[in-house]
């Protein structure tokens, strides 16, 4: 890991030297997606900020990137606010200056480790530079997740019409496709506890080495030291074209 990762003399670095945020699926919707929608957790502003990411090129992401990962060098997480027409009961605009983001793929769902409820939906985007359909297809992709509406009720495979999503934000990961497999990808659909209401999402003493965001689980952090791993192609798992479950 880069040496100017973290800065001993600078107090408001949080992430101790070889770690990173590490959230799994569940956690980036039942927690970070679920507070914002809430109006609940500030300081979840610091980790996930909120960029219309349209507005921008991928390339310039990593440098809007939350304060205490900035510096992470394969991923960077942000919310969307949703888009007037979308609001509107018409579909997004997903246009950059430069190119344009196209959803590949199957629908995809997130799961509550708990009960196996469905909690929200997923989707991948790739990035295409230039206009469609002449656009070439670029490395960069994005997973964007939604979260269910409060009080959905438990839905299996056969009832996944009626699934409702929440529209206001939506939490997305974007990253460039890598043939090493990372450790978020290797991590299960859902694992691990969510954060105690009263805890502190951020701890900003750099002496304690317990720092976490997300987990207050002792058996697992949701930052992890960062490793190596098999080169092994990555592979799209959840793709769809618009968030209606049809």
């Amino acid at each position: 890991m880069e040496n100017n990762m973290y800065d001993n003399n600078n107090n408001n670095n949080v992430l101790p030297l070889g770690y990173r945020f590490y959230p799994t699926e569940e956690e980036l919707v039942e927690f970070y997606l679920r507070n914002k929608l809430d109006g609940k957790r500030n300081d979840i502003q610091r980790v996930i900020p909120v960029v219309n990411i349209y507005h921008h090129n991928p390339s310039e992401l990593p440098e809007m990137a939350g304060e205490v990962i900035k510096h992470d060098t394969e991923q960077w997480f942000f919310f969307i606010p949703i888009q007037d027409r979308e609001a509107r009961g018409g579909r997004p605009t997903r246009l950059t200056t430069q190119g344009y983001w196209k959803a590949t793929g199957t629908p995809g769902f997130v799961y509550s480790s708990n009960n196996n409820r469905i909690i929200g939906g997923k989707r991948t985007m790739v990035f295409y530079k230039g206009r469609a359909p002449n656009g070439k297809k670029t490395q960069w992709k994005m997973n964007e997740y939604k979260a269910s509406t409060h009080g959905e009720p438990s839905l299996t495979n056969n009832h996944i019409t009626n699934l409702k999503l929440q529209h206001e934000f939506s939490l997305c990961r974007v990253y460039k496709k890598s043939k090493i497999v990372r450790a978020f990808d290797r991590r299960p659909a859902g694992s691990g506890l969510l954060l105690p209401p009263n805890q502190p999402l951020i701890n900003n003493n750099n002496n304690n080495n317990n720092n976490n965001i997300g987990t207050s689980s002792p058996s697992r952090e949701i930052i992890q030291p960062m490793g190596n791993y098999n080169d092994l192609s990555e592979t799209p798992l959840w793709d769809f074209e618009d968030w209606n479950f049809i």
